[in-house]
C-alpha cells in the first residue's frame, strides 16, 4: 500500500477518535486528551495511536486506563466511520508527551525572561 494511503487512512483514524474522545466518550476518568497522530503499519494490521493528556501525573494515568479500557469501543466507532476497509487496525494506545514537554520548556524560557528582566545583565562596554 502507498505511503499517501496509509497516510489517508491514519488522518482518518485521527480525525474519528479526535471526534469520539470529545464527544462520545461517557466516562468522567476521561479528562483533556488530544488525538495527537496516528501511525498504521504497512498491512493496516495496527495503528498507533499517539494521545496527549493534560493534569497531573495521577490524572494522565487514569485517562489513559479509562482510554485502554474504551479501545474495543474506539475500534468499533472506527470501524462504522470507515466501513469501506475490509480489516480496521488494532488501536494502541500511547501517551504523547511532547505536548507536556514543549509547554515545559516555554515557561522555563519566561523564567529565565523575568529574571533577566529583574536583573539585567551588565554588559563591560569596553570604554574606559
Amino acid at each position: 500500500m502507498g505511503k499517501q494511503r496509509l497516510q489517508q487512512v491514519a488522518d482518518t483514524i485521527q480525525h474519528v477518535l479526535g471526534e469520539v474522545v470529545q464527544h462520545e466518550l461517557k466516562d468522567p476518568r476521561v479528562g483533556f486528551a488530544t488525538i495527537t497522530g496516528v501511525q498504521v503499519s504497512a498491512d493496516l494490521q495496527r495503528a498507533t495511536v499517539r494521545v496527549s493528556v493534560m493534569g497531573d501525573a495521577a490524572q494522565q494515568k487514569e485517562t489513559m486506563e479509562a482510554l485502554q479500557r474504551a479501545r474495543g469501543f474506539l475500534r468499533r466507532r472506527v470501524a462504522e466511520e470507515m466501513s469501506h476497509m475490509r480489516f480496521v487496525p488494532e488501536l494502541r494506545l500511547v501517551q504523547d508527551s511532547s505536548l507536556a514537554y514543549s509547554l515545559r520548556i516555554a515557561e522555563v524560557l519566561r523564567e529565565v525572561e523575568r529574571e533577566r528582566q529583574a536583573n539585567p545583565p551588565h554588559l563591560d562596554t569596553g570604554t574606559e
